[in-house]
């Protein structure tokens, strides 16, 4: 069963579904500064476009781009910076 989530007024959009493996969400977000908490370890892979990450624990901004990924641990809040239309897929374990 799909599920269809808006966020930040409507500046970010996702699509939860079943995946092969884990359960996920493809979506896109707008440019933007936006926080986001984890209730599950999440691996965000970047389809499309560009964003800049401040990770839990981290002193510094990281830049991911498409074909490039990050992780975040169950429990924790992380920033995203979106420098422009971005398209996303992201499991959870």
């Amino acid at each position: 069963m799909l599920k269809i989530n808006q966020y930040f007024d409507g500046k970010v959009a996702s699509v939860s579904f079943q995946g092969d493996e884990l359960p996920a969400t493809v979506g896109v977000m707008a440019p933007g500064q936006y926080e986001f908490g984890t209730s599950q370890h999440e691996v965000l892979s970047i389809l499309s476009g560009e964003v800049s990450v401040l990770l839990p624990q981290a002193a510094q901004w990281q830049t991911f781009t498409a074909g490039s990924q990050f992780e975040v641990a169950a429990g924790a809040k992380f920033s995203l910076n979106v420098l422009r239309d971005t398209a996303y897929l992201c499991t959870y374990a």
